[in-house]
């Protein structure tokens, strides 16, 4: 899952937010000096990463995109699990995108002092160009996958990842929303044991 999801399995805690938000960048045991929440956040981001990566029907997601784009296929079906989630967000959720999205950037500024300096080089690209909310349209998703591409010198070919999201729109879909479903129910029951 990429960064949309993780934020919202969190659940409403908003250091548990930042922890998740922030994982990919802290390596080994290097978090067992944040904020207890932010650890919870940290640990639950790679049991999400860990359930995610094992799932059949994110692997027959992955499946549909290897022979083109070898091992980026898990990171472009992150992005395109992140779209459907922002497209179909009035399903899993009472709050308004935008309001969500907007929340997590106050967040992020109010406890600054517990950012990474990754995170908080990130976050002026990420708030400015709206990454949050770009995941709801066909081009917001072009445009994160072209800034991917480029981190990777136009390797990965994942500028052009949004034929196959455009072609296979339906398959993709409905492979999201079945293995959103179970991921969401390993989420409740891995919270009660943070």
């Amino acid at each position: 899952m990429n960064f949309l999801a993780h934020i919202y399995l969190s659940g409403d805690n908003d250091l548990i937010k930042i922890g998740n938000f922030m994982a990919d960048g802290i390596r080994g045991k290097h978090f067992e000096n944040f904020d207890p929440d932010i650890q919870k956040g940290i640990i639950l981001h790679r049991a999400i990463d860990t359930f995610t990566d094992a799932h059949p029907i994110f692997r027959k997601s992955t499946k549909r995109l290897h022979e083109k784009y070898h091992h980026y296929a898990g990171v472009i079906v992150d992005i395109y699990y992140d779209h459907f989630l922002a497209k179909n967000w009035s399903s899993y959720s009472d709050e308004n995108l935008a309001d969500f999205v907007d929340h997590f950037y106050e967040s992020l500024h109010a406890n600054k002092e517990f950012l990474t300096e990754r995170t908080k080089g990130l976050m002026p690209y990420m708030i400015n160009q709206n990454w949050l909310l770009s995941y709801q349209s066909i081009p917001g998703i072009r445009k994160i996958l072209t800034q991917m591409d480029h981190r990777t010198k136009n390797q990965s070919k994942m500028q052009f990842a949004t034929e196959e999201l455009i072609n296979y729109n339906s398959e993709f879909e409905q492979e999201f929303t079945d293995f959103f479903e179970e991921l969401q129910m390993y989420v409740q029951e891995r919270l009660t044991t943070l």
